[in-house]
């Protein structure tokens, strides 16, 4: 396997669009090393798929390689395709980020996701949101259909109030086959606050990953923070503003004050999502801007692979 390339994420941005960016990312992280996991071994033989590194070598027509120069693999009645939606938060706290707008480091993994679905014939689609959803492309392996996705998320603008949940409940109602959904968001007023305004642990977001768990989807949460929303990095009195629209509160706060408590006050939230996902049955990975992102989708793709394969 290829050495993780550790690409540094505002390098990355400075690439000249997403398709550059998607082959960067993958080809720092490894090529194709997925194998679906619901591949079966039914006798009934349904159709041909081009070889993809990661396909089993056995499964190769070695008679139609000879015939059209290319290798082929056989697909059976029982193989499926891995169908993954791609769930990406553009609201206008994604905005942040004093080195990479969450957003587009969002965005890079998307990219990366797609690209290498794409590479392997697997459809993929996306769901850009807000407080409603933006966008949506439908999981599809057609020609072009990667490109298109790959330039709707180049062209991305953050902005809009957070409402994870309706999103995620819209994705219930159009995944109508078991699929793979990838939910990218930095969870900030993703649920109901208490009359502390505290963040409930289960909130509507936490129960429409719940549900979507149920109905037998794979559910993979990136929570994306930047590395200033773990610990604070100021060191004078600052006025902090609230990020969402139509949100007019801000405090003015001695930070070295605040430092301890505002570090508290993450761990607690992030635990409180880890916490919840766990017991939805929902993967959670926290990650932060500052991360190579070919390193973190090689850590995704590799621990999935060695749980369920």
């Amino acid at each position: 396997m290829e050495p993780v390339v550790a690409l540094d994420p505002s390098e990355l941005a400075r690439l000249s669009n997403m398709a550059l960016r998607a082959r960067v990312i993958v080809e720092g992280a490894f090529a194709g090393s997925h194998h679906n996991p619901n591949l079966g071994s039914a006798i009934e033989f349904a159709e041909h798929k081009e070889y993809a590194p990661g396909d089993e070598i056995r499964r190769i027509d070695w008679k139609l390689v000879g015939r059209q120069d290319r290798y082929y693999v056989k697909r059976y009645e029982d193989e499926t395709e891995m169908r993954t939606l791609l769930v990406l938060d553009a609201s206008a706290s994604m905005a942040y980020g004093r080195q990479l707008p969450k957003l587009m480091y969002a965005g890079f993994l998307a990219a990366a996701i797609a690209y290498l679905l794409g590479r392997q014939g697997d459809p993929a689609g996306l769901m850009i949101h807000d407080r409603r959803m933006r966008r949506y492309l439908p999981p599809s392996g057609r020609g072009g259909h990667i490109r298109e996705l790959l330039g709707t998320l180049d062209t991305l603008q953050a902005g809009g109030e957070t409402n994870l949940a309706a999103a995620l409940e819209r994705v219930a109602d159009l995944a109508q086959r078991r699929s793979l959904v990838i939910v990218l968001s930095d969870l900030l007023d993703a649920d109901k606050r208490d009359s502390n305004n505290r963040e409930l642990a289960a909130g509507p977001t936490a129960l429409a990953l719940s549900q979507l768990a149920l109905r037998g989807h794979d559910v993979a949460l990136f929570h994306i923070m930047d590395p200033d929303e773990i610990e604070l990095p100021f060191d004078e009195v600052t006025q902090f503003l609230a990020m969402e629209p139509n949100d007019d509160r801000q405090v003015v706060v001695d930070a070295n004050e605040l430092r301890q408590s505002f570090a508290l006050e993450s761990a607690a939230f992030r635990a409180r999502w880890r916490q919840s996902c766990l017991q939805a049955g929902v993967e959670y990975r926290q990650v932060t801007t500052s991360e190579p992102p070919g390193a973190v989708l090689r850590a995704f793709i590799g621990e999935r692979r060695r749980v369920k394969l």
